[in-house]
């Protein structure tokens, strides 16, 4: 049986990335702690146009520090996967909510198993503190809805903790700005078939004078407008396949009184309703044949994303 406590780091080169937008009161404890949790890190902090200390701060604790002008966390996270090269990924938020002391639980869990991700998963020390009600809610949802769509996923898909292995990181083509980010790192993974596992870790609230980034229905929202997006991009048959069924059953509710009508009688009573009934018909193949012709650019896309995470070694192979 695996020891997962076990040192198995050997010489791989790890990198802890942490995205920051005005964290100047927890960012030094969140640097100190990986540093004494995983002294062979190097501990990168990207600051994302703070207005506050949060440079100067990161740099007196010790980590190499870059700067990211465009604000949101998926702009900061596309530069710090593109920048920074590594054989294993630590990503985690700046607000000392998560614990550095499972980052090495987690890293040797990656490796002693060849995955290429390993999520922290929450679970609140003070629920009541630490959870907004909408934030549980919200991050339920997306989940529930990302395994429906994809048929697999995560139990907490909005984790800000992970470790990922460089295949997964270099084999990702990031493309959102904001909070979305981890509903797409969840995505990819399930896309290319990476192998994964959830760790539980220990979530705490934000120390009192830190204020979250996160808005409840903003980010919500944008979250449900990828997962709306990805769907379509993905799986495109199914997506447009619902819209030819939707137009279809209209076509037909529509058509039914004309055709009993016409039986009876011989007449087409209501010309305009017929020729309503059949556009929604015409809409209906035309969604259907979209949705064949978008699956198959879809598949070669995956073909290649799929090359891509398969050009770059593993863990076990590096």
């Amino acid at each position: 049986m695996i020891n997962n406590d076990e040192n198995t780091i050997g010489n791989l080169k790890i990198a802890v990335l942490i995205p920051c937008h005005n964290e100047e009161l927890t960012i030094s404890k969140v640097v100190s702690d990986f540093y004494a949790f995983l002294p062979e890190a190097s501990v990168y902090v990207f600051n994302n146009a703070s207005q506050d200390k949060t440079k100067d701060i990161a740099k007196k604790a010790g980590a190499i520090v870059f700067d990211e002008p465009n604000k949101g966390k998926g702009n900061v996270t596309r530069r710090m996967f593109a920048d920074v090269d590594a054989d294993l990924f630590i990503i985690v938020d700046g607000d000392d909510t998560y614990d550095a002391s499972k980052s090495r639980y987690m890293v040797n869990h990656l490796i002693n198993n060849n995955l290429d991700m390993v999520v922290g998963t929450r679970k609140a020390i003070d629920a009541n503190k630490a959870y907004r009600w909408g934030h549980m809610f919200g991050n339920w949802m997306l989940t529930r809805s990302v395994s429906f769509l994809f048929g697999r996923g995560f139990t907490d898909m909005l984790s800000g903790y992970r470790v990922m292995s460089r295949r997964f990181i270099k084999s990702f083509p990031l493309m959102s700005k904001g909070f979305e980010i981890e509903t797409e790192i969840t995505i990819h993974a399930l896309q290319v078939g990476a192998s994964y596992d959830e760790v539980e870790t220990k979530y705490n609230s934000r120390p009192e004078g830190s204020e979250s980034k996160l808005s409840t229905f903003g980010d919500g929202f944008l979250i449900l407008k990828m997962i709306f997006l990805l769907f379509k991009e993905e799986k495109p048959f199914q997506f447009f396949g619902l819209f030819s069924l939707l137009f279809f059953i209209i076509s037909i509710v529509i058509f039914i009184p004309i055709l009993i009508y016409f039986v009876d009688t011989g007449f087409v009573p209501r010309i305009p309703s017929a020729i309503l009934s059949a556009s929604f018909m015409l809409l209906s193949f035309l969604s259907l044949i979209s949705g064949l012709i978008l699956d198959s650019l879809s598949r070669a896309r995956q073909e290649v994303k799929r090359l891509s995470y398969l050009s770059y070694s593993s863990i076990m192979g590096e």
